[in-house]
């Protein structure tokens, strides 16, 4: 059973959509007890690092996304989901989770590049993850945001140009991170996510 976390921080429709379309097992809580009854997790969001922080602190929930980190079940963040599991966010100076080591960055407006990045792009992985299997090298995947996350090299495991490259996609043991939406990504999204639900570590 998969248990999506809902924060307020927008997005669940989607993921319930293609969680309904994979047939998947899942349920949607804001109740940290009940998602560490869950076998695996989707930390999803769409939004603001400092703001989704404090909900997570006053609900408990932040404690609860890394307890289940640390359980050593399987853990997906998506968008602002993937930033949070991140140390730092220039977004507000915002702590996040730590439970990937990197930092999340602002796009700058001297790159010349339209902010937020916002469409299709790809993500070159090199079949370094089991979420990546069965996908070819450099398929697109759909994004939406104005800040970027930059792991360490060693938790790298896509990486996409936008002006600059960054970290789109990182995993740690049995956690895993995409900047882009998988559920908003066609067939290629939907095989990322079913390669998450079928993840055996």
């Amino acid at each position: 059973m998969i248990g999506i976390v809902d924060y307020d921080a927008g997005n669940l429709k989607s993921v319930e959509t293609a969680m309904r379309h994979l047939g998947a097992d899942f349920f949607v809580s804001q109740d940290p007890g009940r998602l560490m009854t869950a076998d695996r997790m989707i930390f999803p969001g769409v939004g603001e690092a400092k703001s989704s922080m404090e909900v997570l602190k006053r609900t408990g929930l932040d404690e609860a996304v890394k307890s289940f980190a640390a359980s050593g079940k399987p853990l997906l963040g998506i968008c602002l989901g993937c930033q949070i599991f991140f140390d730092y966010s220039e977004e507000r100076d915002t702590q996040c989770l730590r439970i990937i080591p990197g930092t999340v960055k602002e796009f700058s407006a001297g790159m010349g590049l339209k902010v937020p990045h916002m469409g299709w792009n790809q993500v070159a992985h090199g079949g370094r993850h089991a979420v990546f299997a069965g996908i070819k090298e450099n398929s697109s995947f759909y994004f939406v945001h104005s800040f970027y996350p930059s792991a360490e090299k060693r938790y790298e495991i896509g990486s996409t140009e936008y002006g600059i490259e960054f970290t789109s996609a990182a995993a740690r043991d049995n956690v895993v991170a995409t900047q882009f939406h998988p559920e908003k990504s066609g067939e290629t999204g939907l095989k990322l996510l079913q390669n998450f639900i079928s993840w055996k570590i």
